[in-house]
């Protein structure tokens, strides 16, 4: 694919990095970009080797710039409604419901989308010339791909209104303290120390992780959500009644449940 890259690392098991790689353009996303990380979310919601995630970008002067003006600006109103934004929030939806967690190496400006995209990661590293941002106001628009949402939850209702009211980009070490960061690191550890940490959770159990992130998220819902269908699906599909069940559909014949 050429603006989402997916690549399994060499140095590190279990580890596959995803890249942003439209450098040009500041890595900011238009429809193929769109369409592309579809693919790759396809990709890893099926792969049952990968343990960690690492969602980087190609260029070093933004991380991504969000969405591309050129290509949003020109759609009808409820091609906008539609597509533009229905797709975005799918997409990024799928992208914090990764059941792998998934790390930001951030270095360089993540606006708009940008922001919203490394929203949707668990961890967040940036280097210390990052800038984050919600600009939309400034040009008379809103972030439209559940990035309010997950800033408030994320640093506060206050610090989020600051953000998105003013449109005014804050540097790394304001968001270090405001909680959006983990850490600030210099440019040339900062794929070092992603690795570093990829490898420690890849190192624990798998399926202990990926149902503790689950559950972490679940922790800061106010919706049932993901997590807990997930659970209650796979406790009744292989409880004996879960499995009587499908046995008598391929039998044709009237389930007999026990209660286990």
């Amino acid at each position: 694919m050429s603006t989402i890259r997916i690549k399994r690392d060499e140095p590190v098991e279990h580890v596959v990095r995803l890249t942003l790689a439209r450098p040009a353009k500041l890595n900011a996303f238009d429809q193929l970009m769109l369409d592309q990380l579809d693919q790759a979310l396809t990709m890893l919601e099926r792969d049952k080797e990968t343990r960690v995630v690492i969602l980087t970008a190609e260029g070093g002067k933004a991380f991504c710039a969000g969405a591309d003006i050129v290509t949003w600006s020109g759609l009808e109103p409820l091609d906008m409604w539609r597509d533009w934004i229905a797709n975005g929030n799918r997409l990024f939806d799928r992208l914090a419901h990764l059941r792998q967690p998934m790390i930001a190496a951030i270095d360089g400006l993540a606006y708009g989308g940008g922001l919203e995209l490394a929203l949707t990661a668990d961890i967040r590293l940036a280097t210390p010339k990052s800038r984050f941002a919600l600009p939309e106001t400034s040009i008379g628009t809103i972030p439209g791909w559940a990035g309010i949402r997950r800033l408030v939850k994320l640093i506060g209702l206050a610090r989020a209104k600051s953000m998105v009211l003013t449109a005014d980009p804050i540097s790394a070490d304001e968001a270090l303290q405001a909680g959006l960061l983990m850490s600030v690191v210099e440019a040339d550890s900062l794929e070092s120390q992603c690795l570093a940490l990829a490898q420690t959770i890849a190192s624990r159990g798998p399926i202990a992780t990926q149902l503790a992130k689950a559950m972490l998220d679940q922790a800061a819902s106010e919706e049932p959500g993901h997590a807990l269908q997930g659970f209650a699906s796979a406790v009744t599909a292989y409880s004996e009644d879960g499995r009587e069940g499908t046995a008598s559909f391929k039998e044709k014949r009237k389930p007999s449940f026990k209660g286990h």
